[in-house]
C-alpha cells in the first residue's frame, strides 16, 4: 500500500455522489455507510452515473445480510466488507481487487503522437502531464520513448543519469523498485522517465520490448503519459494500439492531413472497440502561410479536433528556452486553458462539441477524390 494515494471525505455514500459528480473518480471508493439496505442502494446507482470506467467500488457496512451483498454484487460492486475488521483484512481486502487472475491494469496509458516530425506532440505531451497531476492531483508519469532525441529532461529542466533505457535494457531486474530509483521527480505528483538522448547505440526494438515497463507502470501510478516519436514501427503501434487513449497532434497542411488520415483509419482498424483517437491541432494561424480550416480538417476525419492551439511562438519558445511548462511561463494564457481542457478531454472529463461543416478546402477536396478513385 505504500504507493497508495489516499484521501479521506466525510459524509458516507450521500457525500461520495456530490465529490465525484464533477470530479473524476479515483481506481478504488470506499464507502464506509450507516444507511438502511434501500437507501444505500439508492445512493450507489446515483455514484454509477459518475463512476469512470475501470474504478473499483468497496462498501463498508455493518449489515450481515445476504440479500444486500447480492444486490450491491449485482450493481458492479467488488467487495462488501462487514465492520468491525482489522487494517490487515482491509490491506488484503484491496491488494486482492488486483492480485487476482484476470485484474484489469490499474493504470491509464495515455498516448501521444504527431501526423508528422516536428508538430510539436512532445510538448503537448509533456504539458498535458503536467496539467493531469496539478488539476487532479493525481501521481502522474511521463515516459519519453524517444530514445536518441527526446527532450522530456530539456522540457522539465531535469539532466537524470539515467532513464527509460536503464530499464528496457535490463529485464531481468525489472520492477516496481527499479524504475522508482529512474524515475526523475518534477513536482509532489509529476514523474518522468527520461530518454538519454544520445546516439551511442542502436535503437532496434522488438514489438514487445515495452510490455513489462508499461506493466509495472500501469501498476505503480494511476497516469501514465508516453511521448511516442514519429516513427511507424511494429513497437510504436503496438503502444498506439494497446494505450487507454491516444492523441494525434498534427499542423494544418495537407501532409499533415494524409498522415493523420491514415493514422487514423489504422487505430479504427486495430481498436474497433475502444475510444476513439483523439485531435489536437497545433500551429494553427501562422501569419503569411496558407492552411486548411481546422473545421475541414476535422470534418474529412469525421472527428472535431480535441484541442486547438494557436501559433504563439513567444509562449512555446520560452517555455522551451526555460525548461518550463507553459502554465508556469504564462498561466492565464489561453494556450494553457486549452491544455487542460485537453487534459480533462483524455481523462473522460470534457464532452468535445462538433464544429460547424463549412465549404472543403480545394485542395482538400481534390485529395479526398483522388483517394476515393
Amino acid at each position: 500500500m505504500q504507493k497508495a494515494h489516499v484521501k479521506l471525505h466525510m459524509g458516507g455514500a450521500v457525500a461520495a455522489v456530490e465529490a465525484y459528480r464533477e470530479a473524476p473518480t479515483p481506481n478504488v471508493v470506499v464507502i464506509e455507510s450507516t444507511l438502511d439496505r434501500q437507501a444505500l442502494l439508492e445512493h450507489l446507482d446515483g455514484l454509477s452515473e459518475y463512476c469512470d470506467s475501470g474504478t473499483k467500488v468497496v462498501i463498508i457496512g455493518r449489515l450481515n445480510d445476504i440479500a444486500l451483498y447480492r444486490d450491491l454484487m449485482a450493481r458492479g460492486v467488488s467487495e462488501y466488507l462487514i465492520a468491525p475488521f482489522g487494517v490487515v483484512d482491509f490491506v488484503r481486502a484491496i491488494s486482492e481487487l488486483y492480485s487476482t487472475p484476470g485484474a484489469e491494469p490499474l493504470g491509464r496509458l495515455i498516448s501521444f503522437y504527431g501526423a508528422k516530425g516536428g508538430v510539436g506532440a512532445s510538448t503537448i505531451a509533456h504539458n498535458v502531464g503536467w496539467s493531469i497531476s496539478r488539476e487532479f492531483d493525481i501521481a502522474t508519469i511521463v515516459a519519453d520513448m524517444d530514445l536518441g532525441f527526446g527532450t522530456a529532461g530539456l522540457d522539465f529542466n531535469q539532466d537524470p543519469p539515467q532513464g527509460i533505457a536503464d530499464a528496457i535494457y535490463a529485464p531481468e531486474r525489472l520492477d516496481s523498485n527499479l524504475v522508482d530509483r529512474l524515475l526523475s521527480k518534477c513536482t509532489e505528483k509529476l514523474s518522468i522517465l527520461a530518454a538519454p538522448a544520445t546516439l551511442d547505440r542502436m535503437y532496434d526494438f522488438d514489438e514487445a520490448i515495452f510490455d513489462s515497463l508499461l506493466d509495472v507502470l500501469r501498476a505503480s501510478v494511476p497516469v501514465v503519459i508516453l511521448d511516442i516519436p514519429h516513427i511507424w514501427s511494429a513497437w510504436s503501434r503496438r503502444l498506439l494500439v494497446s494505450s487507454d487513449e491516444v492523441v494525434i497532434v498534427a499542423a494544418p497542411d495537407l501532409g499533415n492531413f494524409r498522415n493523420a488520415k491514415n493514422i487514423f483509419d489504422a487505430l479504427r482498424a486495430a481498436r474497433p472497440n475502444d475510444s476513439k483517437p483523439k485531435l489536437a491541432m497545433n500551429f494553427v494561424g501562422v501569419p503569411k502561410r496558407p492552411e486548411i480550416p481546422v473545421s475541414d480538417f476535422s470534418d474529412q476525419l469525421e472527428l472535431p479536433a480535441s484541442a486547438i492551439l494557436n501559433f504563439d511562438p513567444k509562449l512555446f519558445g520560452t517555455a522551451a528556452n526555460n525548461g518550463q511548462m507553459l502554465g508556469e511561463v504564462e498561466a492565464g494564457n489561453k494556450m494553457v486553458e486549452v491544455i487542460d481542457e485537453l487534459a480533462r478531454a483524455v481523462m473522460g472529463r470534457v464532452e468535445i462539441k462538433k464544429s460547424k461543416r463549412t465549404l472543403l478546402n480545394p485542395i482538400l477536396d481534390k485529395f479526398m477524390r483522388k483517394k476515393a478513385s
